[in-house]
């Protein structure tokens, strides 16, 4: 005999999936994300360190990992063709607190790329893996994306791939991001100074999330601005960095 009340409900099953996303926010999963941007911009790569940065600080919050936080290193895989098109990661560009920990992979082909951030993904000792891959490769096809997120989930160690001038095919990431540049808010206090560094975010898919867009800048902290209301989530030593552009030229 099955009592009535383990059985989950229709509206308990829609509660639990149309969450929507804010900054600040960690499920149990342990993410694969894809971001699409125009490979002339470094909107893709800076969405992707701001939500790679905006879980650490989520769940470093209690202090309890937070040293364990601080002290891993990270890596970044590009392919030679995002290489061409977005330059080398710029290190001073790179927010404060991960500029000594940055692996770069330079790799000559998509397959190489994908072999580096598979590998990359069974390192415990990495904190986060981001990679970026232009257009849509036969070797990126769903096997090889399913190989990535098991890697993910099995290892514990997030990725965030970032797919420069390609088109939307079959993945199993987790969440699917589309980014672009967006224009700054005026200065309050200074007219000509240079506006705090905004774009543009559409989340397309997601597993426990609803579509939607968003504005996100950093104005001291992590800001999501949507139709509706504004999600924060409180300064920490990470959110001064969360939205600032990854100049990755040179």
């Amino acid at each position: 005999m099955v009592e009535i009340s383990s059985i989950p409900t229709a509206a308990s099953l829609t509660a639990r999936q149309v969450d929507a996303w804010c900054p600040g926010l960690v499920s149990g999963d342990v993410p694969h994300g894809e971001v699409f941007a125009a490979g002339n911009e470094g909107a893709g790569a800076a969405l992707a360190l701001a939500l790679a940065l905006d879980r650490m600080a989520a769940r470093s919050a209690d202090g309890a990992s937070a040293q364990a936080q601080e002290d891993r290193m990270w890596l970044w895989v590009q392919d030679r063709e995002a290489l061409r098109r977005s330059g080398r990661p710029y290190l001073p560009g790179l927010p404060r607190a991960l500029r000594h920990r940055l692996v770069h992979v330079a790799a000559r082909s998509a397959e190489d790329a994908l072999f580096a951030l598979e590998e990359g993904l069974r390192c415990r000792d990495f904190a986060f893996v981001l990679g970026e891959v232009t257009g849509n490769p036969r070797a990126l096809d769903f096997t090889a994306s399913r190989r990535l997120s098991l890697a993910a989930e099995r290892h514990g160690v997030p990725l965030w791939l970032v797919r420069l001038d390609a088109s939307a095919d079959l993945s199993s990431a987790r969440m699917r991001w589309r980014a672009q540049s967006c224009a700054s808010p005026s200065p309050r206090w200074n007219p000509q100074a240079p506006g705090v560094p905004s774009w543009q975010a559409e989340l397309f898919r997601a597993r426990r999330h609803p579509p939607g867009t968003w504005v996100l800048r950093d104005d001291g902290r992590l800001v999501a601005e949507r139709a509706g209301g504004i999600a924060t989530i409180a300064p920490s030593r990470f959110s001064s960095h969360h939205a600032q552009p990854v100049q990755a030229r040179g």
